[in-house]
């Protein structure tokens, strides 16, 4: 896991075209992320969601630890990418997360998945803030498809639940954990840019994030409860291995390749899965709003691949 050269905000800074060994770490990087929002809904019962969090991350953290050490990878940091992986590790496995769970318990698990389908363009506009990246106009126009497309299926969805309190408030916690994660993909590209490999920076930042949140159940007084299971261990399993640490290995090592411009891609496929798996086990039927949204989506993203990459 060496460390892939240095780009501009995730945007590198020539023209180029999309690499067909690209897609594998999308395609199943998407796969895993396109079930997990269905997975999530299994952890949601008595045991408070910042514990449910802390097991799954504080468990996936110890896994790739393990997987590090015994594959004789670099595990320590420098102070200064410490620092880094801190902030990812918090915004990214913490308060993500933390508001996804949240999110989830008042809207459709692929009604939240969507709302990431926004996370190109957040990209963009916050590189090009932070880093003073340019991308090209194609890029804009694309990404900015994929906002259009979470909007018209949120007109559709709100207006289902005739601006009801409850989708009103999941809307709110979906944008505010897709702006948490599109945060910590900034500390992220710090972090790569001070040397951090991908491995060591995952298993840290995750291990930041389980602890954060221990923290806040314990100064909340929340209950460390525990289902014992099948539904709740099961999830919690998949969450933890593949959920957590496959496929943020596979995210993040693409983005360090890539970019995370191109990475946030995933985030376009993923909800047409959980859109299917949501169908099938939740009985969902989806509307020609939600099919829209879904076709602006992947619209843009498909452009957004194709785009130029650079000023």
């Amino acid at each position: 896991m060496s460390r892939a050269p240095s780009t501009a905000a995730g945007v590198s800074d020539a023209h180029v075209p999309f690499d067909v060994r690209d897609f594998a770490p999308l395609a199943v990087c998407s796969l895993i992320w396109g079930s997990t929002w269905f997975a999530i809904t299994f952890q949601l019962g008595s045991v408070p969601m910042a514990v449910s969090i802390v097991y799954r991350f504080g468990l996936a953290a110890g896994l790739l630890f393990a997987w590090l050490a015994a594959t004789r990878r670099r595990i320590r940091l420098t102070g200064r990418q410490h620092l880094e992986t801190f902030v990812q590790g918090a915004l990214t496995f913490g308060v993500n997360y933390l508001f996804v769970y949240q999110a989830e318990a008042r809207l459709n698990s692929a009604v939240v998945a969507l709302i990431f389908a926004g996370m190109a363009f957040a990209n963009l506009v916050l590189f090009r803030l932070a880093l003073g990246a340019r991308a090209s106009a194609a890029a804009w126009a694309a990404s900015l498809l994929g906002v259009a497309g979470v909007a018209v299926l949120f007109l559709g969805e709100l207006a289902h639940a005739q601006m009801g309190a409850k989708a009103l408030a999941g809307l709110g916690f979906g944008l505010a954990s897709m702006a948490a994660a599109t945060l910590g993909n900034l500390f992220a590209r710090r972090a790569q840019d001070l040397g951090a490999e991908v491995g060591a920076n995952t298993a840290w930042g995750m291990a930041y994030g389980a602890g954060l949140l221990a923290a806040w159940a314990l100064v909340t007084r929340q209950p460390w409860r525990f289902e014992a299971t099948p539904a709740y261990a099961g999830s919690l399993a998949y969450l933890a291995v593949f959920g957590s640490v496959v496929a943020f290995l596979l995210y993040f090592g693409l983005a360090r390749r890539r970019g995370y411009v191109l990475a946030s891609y995933i985030s376009a496929i993923t909800p047409a899965i959980a859109m299917l798996i949501s169908a099938v086990f939740e009985h969902v039927h989806w509307g020609l709003e939600a099919l829209a949204g879904l076709a602006l989506v992947v619209t843009g993203q498909v452009l957004l691949a194709r785009a130029p990459k650079g000023a």
